[in-house]
């Protein structure tokens, strides 16, 4: 374990970035949650993030504004409509927000120099996912690489950043069922690309569909409301 406890969590609310800043917690880490207010059409996150944060507790938590809604180019940060009830394909939906993980990352990256933290924790998953690009290992990997040339805490050979991903190879169902190990209490949480005004999820858009899938692989009741029926446990 590294010297310093300090660990810099990317919490945006929802079931993984939750499940790691427990896994974070169970691991010895003092966490720093960062949530970034980034223009995203589903904003009740930021509310899961504050409340998860509280919950779980942390060292401190920055909510950042940095609002991608000024390039666009995603359904989650222009007017492009959130796909619903189509199944999910192996081609990259248009709910990716380009670039958005390398820029979690060097803000993460950022903070932690200060804090002087070697270590950071994503919540990125590479089975049960919508299929972006900036959540497989090999990208991970690339970027761990370059953060550790790109502080002067790096190349002065104070730091050695580790990027943790502890849920990249584990399906939504064994991440549910992790974080209930944990005691985490999913109904703090928010996972929708499209929720309503109230916070209530659409139940149909993919990461809705990804999040009922594990819980009912996992045998377990998503905690959460949905606008419409949920879909049965047929999955």
């Amino acid at each position: 374990m590294p010297q310093s406890r300090n660990a810099v969590v990317l919490l945006s609310g929802g079931i993984d970035s939750t499940t790691t800043l427990a896994i974070a917690r169970a691991e010895g880490f003092t966490p720093h949650a960062l949530t970034i207010r980034y223009g995203q059409r589903h904003v009740a996150e930021i509310s899961a993030a504050e409340r998860v944060a509280r919950a779980l507790g942390v060292a401190d938590h920055v909510v950042l504004d940095l609002d991608l809604r000024t390039f666009g180019g995603s359904a989650l940060t222009s007017d492009i409509p959130v796909p619903q009830g189509a199944p999910l394909s192996g081609g990259i939906p248009v709910t990716y927000v380009p670039a958005r993980n390398t820029i979690f990352l060097s803000l993460a990256l950022a903070w932690a120099e200060v804090l002087g933290s070697q270590d950071i924790f994503i919540g990125v998953n590479a089975l049960d996912y919508s299929g972006y690009p900036d959540c497989r290992p090999e990208y991970i990997e690339a970027f761990q690489r370059m953060a550790n040339l790109a502080t002067r805490a790096g190349v002065e050979g104070a730091q050695h950043l580790e990027v943790h991903t502890p849920l990249i190879s584990l399906t939504k169902r064994q991440i549910i069922e992790r974080g209930r190990e944990l005691g985490v209490d999913y109904g703090m949480t928010v996972s929708c690309y499209d929720p309503r005004s109230d916070g209530t999820a659409c139940g149909a858009c993919d990461a809705c569909v990804l999040r009922l899938r594990g819980f009912a692989q996992a045998g377990m009741q998503d905690p959460i409301r949905y606008a419409s029926p949920a879909p049965s446990a047929s999955f």
